[in-house]
């Protein structure tokens, strides 16, 4: 059967959905945040970067949540050409009682790039 695929969203390809991807990002500790968003980030090994969300509880009940991830997903997908290729990220939220799309494209790139800055520098070797 062949699935055609959304012209908006996210591929199969493109998210987290392993436990392991997640666990990969969160022990190479290469992070990066600012009032609105925390992010962790690895390698990948691959051609693209891939994205995962993980958004606590205290953000509220499953419908707010749900809004939260729609925004980081959108904010993901409209910036993924300007962010650096070959990682995957994980974006967690540090706040959002006044958040909108347009504060995310804003700060996505930013926080993305000082990731993969961090994760070079842990892996350059040390004399």
């Amino acid at each position: 059967m062949v699935t055609m695929r959304k012209p908006h969203g996210l591929s199969r390809e493109e998210r987290l959905r392993r436990q392991a991807d997640f666990r990969r990002c969160y022990e190479r500790r290469a992070s990066s945040a600012n009032d609105w968003l925390l992010v962790y980030g690895c390698k990948n090994g691959l051609d693209w970067s891939r994205v995962g969300l993980s958004v606590a509880r205290k953000w509220g009940k499953a419908h707010e949540r749900n809004r939260v991830r729609r925004l980081y997903r959108e904010a993901f997908r409209l910036t993924k050409d300007r962010l650096p290729r070959g990682f995957d990220f994980i974006l967690i939220p540090r706040r959002v009682d006044d958040l909108t799309l347009a504060v995310l494209l804003e700060i996505l790139p930013a926080l993305t790039e000082q990731v993969s800055r961090r994760c070079a520098r842990d892996e350059a070797p040390r004399p």
